[in-house]
């Protein structure tokens, strides 16, 4: 079979290759395979939209161009943070240092050329403050200079930039209090006041202060990968500082912002889900043939079956057992599995959700219709009996207890749903507890938030309870869905 080799791009002046090697076209197809690469789902309709959209948009007007794209190209508002890194990197505000000759503003230096830092923390709170589009011109110019000058270091592959040294270098702290100091101070044209301000406005005024501080950490952060991105390449900077859509963090390794991301995604989630569940009933109703009933009737016409016989609709709805892992270790993939669990409650005819950390209690009464999940899952680490030793996990321990204490709440009619790694830092695993539990349930499965390959390692006991119950690795959002969509009884 003949092999497509993609054409070597031309080499640029001074031995740096051009931007856009392949032209627009290649450029925004190359654009479009970092998003896909990233989560998005961007197909060959979106991707065609994009390209007559740049043919009708002022390419130098940048902003433009980014909302123009936007609109083609992302469908979900959670996708937007990753749009905007992509489109930093791939359509960038300038090459190299930026120069600003109409600046108004000269960046404050000592007579020995450094840039004064203390002035220049002065001279960011005046910006930062103002309302004014040009001064937020003036302001993108000295963060310019900020990475070039405070953010600048010598590396063993040569000059590189660092957002972490340029931000240490300001101070934030210290720019956030001139901030407040600017916001809380009254209008020069008012009476002097000596009494102390309001205390909301006060609030107010700190939470203003804060976004302010984090806008112009973001724009040094954003300064600071276009220029690595021109020393390591885009591609290289985007494996590491553009994050994946929130369905495919892994639970164990994503941030609070990540988790705040993937907890938008659970109401829509939770409906795809309902849906497909709602579809699977109503075919397992109305398709599935009962064959020994038809054969028995084809008795009647001389072994022919010429009149199928369809199995009887169930109309009960079956119980679901959910029995949680509440330690710190898994407790983002536990949040957001409740969090879907208590989504999908009405697919169920009743729902029961135990949770344990070394002891196992009952927390149905915490997840009520109309509570706030974070809330609740407070309540539960608060008030339920989770811990009886040490806080550590002990699964053997939990599960005996749920055994000893809930185990009529399994029953033929319950699928039993257990969330957890099975790391039961060395001590017993208590199989027979588990053993004991399967049996009594109709459906039983365990979701594992590890990777497979680390199933039998360390003090995991899951290679040990999977030879008991079908276990499943459930890493991310996405993994989630497509188990729970498959496990989900009819």
């Amino acid at each position: 079979m003949a092999q497509h080799h993609r054409p070597k791009p031309p080499k640029g002046p001074a031995g740096r290759g051009p931007l856009a090697p392949y032209g627009l076209p290649g450029h925004l197809a190359g654009f479009v395979e970092a998003l896909r690469a990233k989560g998005l789902p961007v197909g060959p309709a979106e991707t065609v939209d994009a390209g007559r959209v740049i043919t009708h948009l002022d390419l130098l007007d940048r902003a433009v161009l980014r909302e123009g794209l936007a609109c083609a190209l992302v469908r979900r508002a959670t996708h937007r943070p990753i749009f905007d890194g992509l489109f930093d990197l791939w359509f960038p505000a300038a090459v190299g240092a930026k120069v600003t000759p109409d600046s108004k503003f000269d960046v404050p230096r000592t007579p020995d050329g450094d840039i004064d830092v203390p002035a220049l923390r002065d001279l960011l709170a005046e910006l930062l403050a103002s309302d004014s589009a040009s001064l937020q011109d003036e302001l993108d110019s000295v963060v310019t200079i900020i990475v070039d000058e405070l953010g600048a270091y010598r590396s063993i592959n040569g000059e590189s930039h660092s957002a972490y040294q340029a931000m240490q270098s300001v101070a934030p702290d210290v720019v956030m209090k001139k901030v407040l100091d600017g916001l809380l101070k009254p209008p020069a044209d008012t009476p002097e006041i000596s009494e102390a301000p309001e205390p909301f406005a006060e609030e107010i005024a700190k939470r203003n202060a804060a976004d302010l501080v984090a806008r112009l950490r973001g724009s040094i952060e954003r300064e600071t990968r276009r220029r690595v991105a021109e020393r390591l390449g885009k591609e290289r900077v985007t494996s590491y500082a553009v994050p994946k859509v929130a369905e495919q963090v892994d639970f164990l390794r994503a941030s609070d912002d990540d988790l705040a991301a993937l907890r938008r995604t659970v109401a829509p989630l939770a409906r795809l889900l309902a849906t497909r569940l709602a579809a699977r009933r109503k075919r397992y109703r109305a398709g599935a043939i009962d064959i020994r009933r038809t054969m028995r009737k084809s008795m009647t016409t001389g072994g022919v079956p010429i009149e199928l016989v369809l199995h009887t609709p169930r109309p009960a709805r079956p119980e679901l057992v959910v029995l949680c892992d509440m330690s710190g270790s898994v407790a983002g993939f536990s949040n957001f599995t409740l969090q879907l669990v208590h989504a999908l409650r009405e697919q169920f005819s009743r729902v029961r959700v135990f949770a344990f950390i070394d002891t196992t209690d009952e927390v149905t009464n915490f997840l009520d219709a109309g509570s706030e999940l974070g809330v609740a899952v407070s309540r539960m680490i608060r008030e339920a009996r989770l811990i009886t030793y040490d806080g550590h996990s002990d699964y053997g321990h939990a599960l005996g207890t749920f055994v000893e204490k809930f185990g009529d709440a399994l029953t033929s009619r319950s699928s039993l749903l257990i969330l957890g790694d099975g790391r039961t830092n060395y001590r017993d695993p208590n199989l027979a507890a588990l053993a004991h539990m399967v049996t009594l349930a109709k459906h039983a499965h365990w979701l594992n938030p590890e990777p497979a390959r680390q199933w039998a390692t360390g003090d995991s006991a899951a290679e040990a309870y999977r030879q008991l119950i079908p276990m499943h690795e459930c890493r991310t959002a996405e993994h989630l869905a497509a188990v729970v969509a498959r496990l989900l009884p009819v």
